[in-house]
């Protein structure tokens, strides 16, 4: 809201005052235990491709016929995949696309927003909102096909227990979901030795694999792939749907830039990571190349007979890490889009006293439980679920690229010819991978459609609302000079004690101070007036996090500035010591609570007037959001027509 929420939003133009020096890359022992935490958050989601991804590609609605130069051409193209697409693209160029060190599709469009004027900026705008709406069916996608997957290796051992599979399947993602609320920083600390145990485990049976059939490895050369698409045509393209199940997890890694350092990352992924995938996905090749029966599951039939269900156990652990992991983004993502004034407040609750990066969204929680979960029972199967899983990750690749496109222009400042040369090889991979995706419209790829579109409507909703409801409170807004005027003018009390007004105009007289001016004819003796400011960068320093300016009458305007990755706390901001320090017993803190009337006048369609008053009804309250002792606010309302 305009007033009552206290917040404005900073421009981009805040990026240069705000920025920090870069910070020093970590080293030694530092960055092992760094990379240690990193390979579990970070790699999670596309940790657990193996498990679904060659199957894919041979036994999936689109799958190819075994044969040599079939199993030689996908496997060409699971690794130039995995070079051009994981390698090149997110760990070369755009890790060096953050925001003072934070990733993630909504960084990386606050970073550029202010870099373009006009027309181009809206664009910019939309592309990084539907990304990160796309973000959202992927925190509901992710778990549900990682889960199955595992879940499926149930089949392999005894088909009888296939019946079991969606059952236990939903048991532990409700578990899952349930347990966000007590924080993982717990269990946070096993998740890098289980997945580094996971990758040690694909390593062991991708070896054991390219052991059947040591041939495989001259996949490596692109010129397979060449043969294979001229060998299947329209078929062959169909494939690419299933190969890009290999580079899902690129999009969450670049989200994870501001937990890890970058040279973490990247550790991780040249030493350990990548020759884990591709020493798998070629053991599997070399399976099917030895056994065209075992193309229904060759993850779990890679290992020995004694070894399933223990594979079985360790793929279930990998399975539920990656689908934290992207329900940890979604909470991130969301915080982010709050501070940007793309959502409503929502209840944020911190897990950990020590790490601030440990939240919980518990609306955005319970929204992915009801949601993962009717993916699973309407789905059945990773296979069905694969159908879907692309095409909101190849989208949101796409934006991804074109929006690094601006930062190399406006802020690498590369040439327009190196600039375009980059982004055309990406852009070319991206559209195809979107292409041999958007087939599967019909077989759910609608799905990650619609739930992007539904987000994409309520940031933009919320936006726009909130926009027109501060300009009309904008235009009512009385001067603070002329307020000081009426105060001489009109017999007035000055009431002992200090009273604080949230406000979103930092110039003007809040709505709330007026409003009890003109029925109560009386005004604290002291008046702080608080404007809390959210920049378009993660951080703000803390020496320029709030500047102070003494008015007159006993009036004082206090300016605080927050990142969007920070949570902004009025009770610790009035402690610090260049600001006024009321007692806070002594204190009395006036809102605004604007009601949202939807009877037409506004200039949104009907349907997004109630939404936004909808929306509105049903956000966090400012005490809350503000960390504002509830026993000491007064809130005075007024009705708004939109």
């Amino acid at each position: 809201m305009a007033d009552s929420s206290g917040t404005s939003r900073g421009t981009v133009a805040a990026v240069g005052r705000a920025s920090l020096a870069p910070k020093a890359a970590p080293r030694g022992r530092y960055l092992l235990g760094l990379s240690l935490a990193a390979v579990g958050i970070v790699y999670g989601d596309i940790g657990t491709s193996p498990l679904y991804a060659v199957r894919e590609c041979f036994h999936g609605p689109n799958g190819v016929g075994i044969s040599q130069g079939n199993v030689f051409g996908v496997l060409s193209l699971i690794f130039w995949t995995v070079v051009v697409v994981v390698t090149l693209k997110y760990h070369i160029y755009v890790l060096r696309a953050d925001n003072r060190g934070e990733g993630g599709i909504l960084a990386l469009m606050a970073l550029v927003h202010g870099k373009v004027r006009g027309r181009a900026q809206w664009v910019v705008m939309a592309l990084g909102l539907f990304g990160a709406a796309l973000l959202y069916a992927d925190g509901v996608l992710t778990p549900a096909i990682s889960v199955l997957g595992a879940m499926e290796g149930l089949e392999v051992g005894n088909p009888g227990f296939a019946g079991y599979v969606v059952p236990l399947s939903v048991a532990i993602l409700v578990g899952l979901f349930l347990f966000q609320k007590r924080g993982t920083a717990r269990v946070g600390a096993v998740f890098g030795p289980v997945i580094l145990i996971w990758f040690a485990t694909l390593a062991v049976l991708g070896v054991r694999g390219i052991m059947l059939h040591p041939g495989v490895l001259a996949a490596l050369n692109p010129a397979h792939a060449v043969r294979f698409f001229a060998a299947n045509g329209l078929e062959g393209f169909l494939v690419l749907g299933a190969v890009f199940l290999v580079a899902t997890g690129g999009e969450a890694l670049y989200a994870d830039l501001g937990h890890f350092h970058e040279r973490a990352i990247q550790l991780d992924w040249f030493c350990v990571v990548a020759p884990s995938l591709l020493l798998n996905y070629f053991g599997q090749g070399a399976l099917v190349l030895s056994d065209p029966e075992a193309a229904h599951n060759p993850f779990y039939l890679l290992a020995p007979s004694w070894a399933h269900y223990p594979l079985l156990v360790l793929a279930t652990a990998a399975a539920i890490i990656a689908s934290q992991a992207i329900i940890s983004g979604a909470f991130s993502l969301t915080r982010q889009a709050v501070q940007l004034g793309y959502l409503p407040r929502l209840l944020v609750r911190h897990t950990s006293a020590r790490e601030v990066g440990q939240i919980y969204v518990p609306q955005v929680n319970w929204a992915l439980m009801v949601a993962t979960v009717a993916v699973v029972v309407g789905f059945k199967s990773s296979s069905n679920v694969a159908s879907a899983y692309g095409v909101a990750l190849t989208s949101t690749m796409l934006i991804t690229t074109l929006l690094a496109f601006v930062v190399t222009r406006r802020l690498w400042g590369w040439s327009l010819w190196k600039s375009i040369g980059v982004t055309a090889v990406f852009v070319a991979a991206d559209v195809s991978f979107f292409g041999s995706m958007i087939v599967k419209l019909f077989a759910g790829g609608w799905f990650p459609l619609a739930v992007g579109a539904l987000v994409f409507a309520i940031m933009t909703t919320w936006r726009r609302g909130r926009a027109l409801l501060a300009r009309q409170i904008q235009e009512s807004i009385v001067p603070l000079d002329e307020f000081f005027e009426l105060m001489t003018a009109q017999p007035t009390t000055r009431v002992p004690g200090t009273a604080v007004f949230m406000t979103s105009n930092p110039t003007g007289t809040p709505p709330a101070l007026m409003n009890n001016f003109l029925h109560n004819h009386a005004v604290h003796e002291e008046v702080i007036l608080v404007t809390v400011a959210i920049e378009e960068v993660p951080h703000v320093d803390e020496d320029e996090r709030v500047s102070v300016e003494h008015v007159k009458n006993g009036f004082t305007r206090v300016i605080a500035r927050y990142g969007f990755m920070e949570s902004p706390d009025i009770v610790a901001l009035l402690a610090r010591e260049e600001t006024p320090s009321p007692p806070i017993e002594h204190t009395t803190f006036f809102l605004g609570n604007e009601i949202i009337l939807a009877d037409g006048r506004s200039r949104m369609s009907r349907w997004r007037t109630r939404l936004f008053s909808f929306l509105a009804r049903n956000a966090v309250r400012p005490t809350t959001y503000f960390n504002i002792p509830t026993s000491r606010v007064m809130e005075i309302g007024s009705q708004i027509s939109m």
